[in-house]
């Protein structure tokens, strides 16, 4: 077996994305997969992406949570990237056959009006480049057994992106209580968890300020037109064949996926 380096690790995640089969943590296996050998694995596996065709649309937030962050050790949220072919047309069912176990979980989603680069970057300097508010769903599916991973290895496999989908209606951000925005999580209409905006870092706003910070410290701004999800208010919850998922948020709209 080859040693491990930043191309096998993305060799790995492909052929897991691909079959449909997942597997043990790559940390196991390399211990050298530290933070920022995680990155460069995922800006390749964009490039990757990118090359096959795909076309980079905006970034997701991860580990939103400030407890989460220092339970993981880390300050700022993870960051992954969003290309047109994560998109979920409204209405159209998750695709189980193409997925290994997703889940969703609820997203207050960000269109961004004007460029954000850091550092220095203010929760009012990010909510200031926002000119449009979603109500979303992330669809998250790892490419690790049972969901298992250290935080390099979800780092390296783009932190378990799969699909996302939003609100048709959008909102400018002028006026809204983000922090405040409740959420109605629901599975065929019962209520299974509930949650503000304020469950993004305090604010999501506050989450985008400290990933655009992050962010600039690897060469990245974040673009006008771009999408921002902003990271999961509730945690995620498993999509089955069938059923239905909502996601009803106060001012935002509601959202909603199926099993497919």
């Amino acid at each position: 077996m080859s040693v491990w380096t930043v191309e096998r690790t993305v060799d790995e995640l492909i052929r897991r994305e691909r079959e449909r089969s997942d597997g043990g943590r790559i940390t196991d296996e390399w211990p050298g997969l530290d933070l920022d050998t995680a990155y460069r694995a995922q800006d390749e596996l964009l490039a990757r992406k990118v090359a096959a065709g795909e076309r980079v649309i905006g970034v997701k937030l991860g580990l939103t949570s400030a407890a989460k962050q220092r339970r993981m050790g880390i300050d700022a949220p993870l960051t992954g990237w969003l290309t047109d072919a994560m998109v979920l047309p409204a209405g159209a069912p998750v695709p189980m056959a193409e997925t290994i176990h997703p889940r969703v979980e609820p997203e207050i989603v960000f269109t961004l009006g004007r460029r954000l680069a850091g550092p220095g970057v203010t929760a009012e300097d990010a909510l200031a480049a926002v000119a449009e508010v979603r109500a979303g769903f992330e669809v998250i599916d790892s490419r690790y057994r049972d969901f298992s991973f250290a935080l390099p290895d979800v780092v390296a496999d783009n932190a378990s992106s799969c699909r996302f989908v939003v609100s048709a209606g959008a909102v400018p951000p002028d006026g809204l209580d983000l922090a405040a925005e409740a959420c109605r999580l629901m599975i065929d209409g019962e209520v299974v968890d509930t949650a503000t905006g304020a469950a993004v870092q305090g604010h999501p706003a506050r989450a985008l300020a400290l990933a655009a910070n992050a962010l600039s410290r690897r060469g990245i701004a974040l673009e006008a037109g771009w999408t921002v999800l902003t990271g999961g208010l509730t945690d995620a919850v498993f999509v089955e064949p069938g059923r239905t998922i909502s996601a009803e948020f106060a001012t935002l709209g509601t959202v909603t996926v199926v099993g497919g």
